[in-house]
């Protein structure tokens, strides 16, 4: 297996384990998640209320099990397109042939557990693709504005880190125009950076330090100070230089990484019960689950099982924040650091082939990345012969 197919593997299925073990606990509160399951979650769980289809207030979806939710359904999609097109996305890739994937062709949809739409799961921030660019032609590149501004783009993006892996900015020039169909503010700026983040951690050699680096790179405004923020309180907390090693050692992780990003966080201290300012665009704002996960990811020093789990336990978007998270600790470690036991029994609930996914991905990203090459090579030429750098 080439580097590139072992990583590109790695991040689908490291995504997608985090994605199935944080939907289980989605919306809830750390000390609620450890009530609910007699303590802190350590594997695959079933869902929170056995009468899925009629509790509330998530019904009714099937949720746990080692079901995967929208976050990976979005993600194969996106890796259908790139192996569709071969060459880099923007925002009309978006409307011309992610949209019609999600109106046009049924597929198993393992919280439903039937096969429909893709349209038919997603949530509303993410039917708004549909109805802006399928029914409304909007213009593909300013599509995203009026949306409510979360982790929807951020959440099924690190394909765009995949084809552009080692080059954190292209990633992030990439993922911008890409989601400009779909979102904006804070929450196209989130999709950017967890791009440029996957870019990074996909490098022979890459360190989880690159990663950082990259991120602050290429951030701005209020994403850009939350991750700030949630560094530092993680260089600075009670394991700085370890690993979290007790339950109690995890609890305090995740309320000072709570505790960090909570000034950027429109959302509020009640998940379901958001603030009046909640998800609008603005300059000082950044959505919660990627700092987190960066803060996570730290604390663990990249350690795929801790960094993910860590993740499941906060609660609050755990799916979302687990993807985000267990996409860059595979990107660093390779396919081998997602647990098999994990992904074999997710698979097999969600009736879907992860790792070819992965295959699929690698082979197109093997594409775009070969004529990326050839392009270079020209643009080398191009600034030889016109004398680039040398006196006039």
């Amino acid at each position: 297996m080439s580097w590139l197919e072992d990583r590109s593997v790695a991040v689908i299925t490291g995504a997608a384990v985090g994605d199935a073990l944080g939907g289980a606990t989605e919306g809830w509160t750390p000390a609620a998640i450890e009530e609910r399951h007699g303590g802190r979650v350590r594997g695959i769980v079933g869902p929170w209320y056995p009468n899925w289809q009629d509790a509330r207030p998530i019904a009714p979806y099937h949720k746990g099990d080692g079901h995967i939710t929208d976050d990976t359904l979005m993600t194969r999609a996106l890796v259908e397109v790139y192996a569709k097109r071969r060459e880099h996305l923007d925002a009309y890739a978006m409307a011309e042939d992610l949209v019609p994937l999600m109106i046009g062709e049924p597929r198993w949809i393992p919280e439903l557990e039937s096969t429909a739409l893709l349209l038919q799961r997603v949530f509303l921030a993410e039917k708004w693709l549909v109805a802006r660019l399928h029914y409304g032609h909007v213009d593909p590149r300013e599509a995203g504005v009026g949306n409510v501004v979360n982790c929807g783009a951020a959440m099924y993006v690190a394909p765009v880190g995949l084809v552009n892996a080692g080059d954190p900015r292209g990633a992030y020039a990439e993922a911008i125009d890409l989601t400009g169909a779909h979102q904006s503010s804070y929450g196209r700026e989130a999709a950017g950076v967890f791009a440029a983040m996957v870019a990074a951690s996909v490098a022979p050699g890459a360190t989880l330090d690159d990663v950082v680096t990259a991120a602050l790179d290429v951030a701005h405004d209020g994403t850009a100070a939350a991750l700030r923020a949630v560094v530092d309180a993680v260089s600075t907390g009670s394991t700085s230089g370890r690993a979290p090693a007790t339950d109690d050692e995890e609890r305090e992780l995740a309320r000072v990484v709570r505790e960090a990003v909570a000034p950027y966080d429109s959302v509020g201290p009640e998940y379901r019960q958001m603030s009046m300012d909640a998800r609008r665009p603005s300059r000082t704002k950044s959505i919660e689950e990627l700092p987190v996960a960066l803060g996570l990811l730290l604390a663990h020093r990249g350690d795929y099982r801790g960094a993910v789990l860590a993740a499941v336990n906060y609660g609050r978007d755990a799916d979302s924040i687990a993807v985000m998270a267990g996409a860059v600790a595979a990107g660093l470690g390779g396919s081998g650091v997602v647990p098999a036991e994990w992904l074999d029994e997710i698979e097999a609930a969600s009736k879907m082939d992860i790792r070819e996914t992965g295959r699929l991905m690698a082979s197109a990203a093997a594409d775009i990345l070969r004529t990326d090459r050839e392009r270079a090579l020209g643009r080398l030429a191009a600034l030889d012969a016109v004398g680039a750098g040398e006196p006039a």
